[in-house]
């Protein structure tokens, strides 16, 4: 019998259904199904409050949702209530059957009603989330650095600055880290809030996602004490035939509040004897990373790609909530199939904050919500998209104008996977 997608239940999970969920979601990431009893009293932790939606079939579970509260830091350092959207699966079984389109609209509709101003997401497939009016608002890259090439100084005593480096525990990690964390990303547009559960899970107290392996954790402490980076790392053990170390270090988190802070962890890590590779997880596209070492091509690009998508729920807000390089206005067709916001709006921006009203002037840039989005945290240029066909010029030079209202002299980075 050929299944309707009218015979599919999305809805909310029961907790008694949350065995069948794991397994369906653990399925759709091609994971082991197999669902233990610890596996259901992580997950209920680290499920409260968030949104645990299921699509049934018979009373089969075929597809996965979550979503959860997070705060997203906009151009300026304001935090923007956001819908977090993760663990999204349609088994195989049950694709193309527009179950992931009702999944969604379930949740996007609960969003703006709650007063949400975007939605964010780390996709897994670039080709799915478009059509759902996101856009890729921000890229990352990871290095490997090639830690003999680079021409650091093999002897190095320490931090030059009358700071220092030393080994933390996961108890100090879970005291320290959270503070810092909020220091970070209030100053850096693009990064998103981490919960109580994200530290837990981190430093081993909470394991969801089955064995957890302690990381080693180091933090620098400027010259007065104050602890102004966290590291986060994993090395592996190989070894050449020579007998010779070849061992690789991967960096899980690297968080600083000063270039000073940065440098040094980095060269901490470059100092760890039998280490001779390091992989730096994901940075920013311009992270400072290769500027630190003498010989910046020590530092190759491994992988690079887009990171952080966004889905803007209320364009005035989101557009009222940045900060902008200029002053100027611009008038804004905003276009959003799925109605959830759009309309045409003047956009007055200047030192001192903007407005984006609703207006009936005609139109010096059209484009759709998933382009306003990868313009809003000031990573795309308007001419590019205007050049790929994403955005239309109805005024000739309103998208170099855009540009300088919207670019950022830093690009935005998301340091954090959910």
């Amino acid at each position: 019998m050929t299944v309707t997608p009218a015979d599919i239940d999305v809805r909310r999970i029961t907790d008694e259904e949350l065995p069948l969920w794991i397994r369906t979601a653990r399925t759709g990431f091609l994971r082991p199904p197999t669902v233990t009893d610890a596996d259901l009293a992580a997950r209920r932790t680290a499920h409260i409050g968030s949104r645990t939606y299921g699509a049934f079939d018979a009373g089969s579970c075929v597809a996965t949702f979550r979503s959860f509260a997070q705060e997203l830091t906009a151009v300026g350092g304001a935090p923007i209530p956001a819908d977090a959207i993760s663990n999204v699966a349609v088994l195989p079984t049950h694709r193309r059957r527009g179950i992931l389109t009702r999944l969604m609209n379930e949740d996007l509709t609960a969003a703006k009603e709650r007063g949400d101003v975007v939605a964010t997401l780390i996709a897994a497939e670039y080709r799915i989330y478009g059509r759902y009016g996101f856009g890729p608002a921000t890229s990352a890259a990871e290095w490997t650095i090639d830690v003999p090439r680079a021409g650091l100084d093999p002897h190095w005593p320490g931090p030059e600055d009358g700071g220092r480096i030393d080994f933390v525990s996961l108890e100090e990690v879970r005291k320290t880290g959270p503070e810092l964390h909020e220091r970070v990303r209030r100053a850096q547009p693009g990064a998103v809030s981490r919960t109580d559960v994200w530290w837990e899970q981190d430093t081993g107290t909470l394991r969801v996602y089955g064995e957890w392996t302690e990381a080693f954790y180091a933090a620098y402490r400027s010259a007065d004490g104050e602890v102004q980076g966290l590291v986060s790392y994993k090395v592996d053990d190989h070894w050449g035939d020579a007998k010779q170390p070849l061992n690789t270090a991967t960096v899980e988190w690297l968080i600083a509040t000063t270039p000073a802070a940065e440098r040094a962890l980095w060269r901490f890590l470059c100092s760890i004897d039998w280490v001779v590779r390091i992989k730096s997880g994901a940075r920013s596209p311009d992270d400072l990373l290769p500027g630190f070492l003498p010989d910046p091509r020590a530092a190759s690009i491994t992988t690079q790609a887009d990171w952080l998508w966004v889905r803007i729920l209320d364009v005035a807000a989101a557009l009222e909530a940045r900060t902008y390089g200029g002053s100027g206005a611009l008038v804004l067709e905003v276009t959003d199939r799925a109605g959830f916001t759009g309309g045409r709006f003047l956009l007055e921006a200047g030192p001192d904050g903007a407005s984006c009203t609703p207006t009936g002037r005609g139109a010096d840039l059209t484009l759709d919500v998933a382009a306003l989005a990868s313009l809003w945290l000031g990573d795309e240029s308007a001419p590019r998209l205007a050049a790929l066909g994403r955005l239309g010029e109805e005024r000739a030079g309103a998208a170099l104008e855009a540009d300088a209202l919207l670019r950022t002299p830093r690009r935005p980075w998301c340091p954090d996977m959910f």
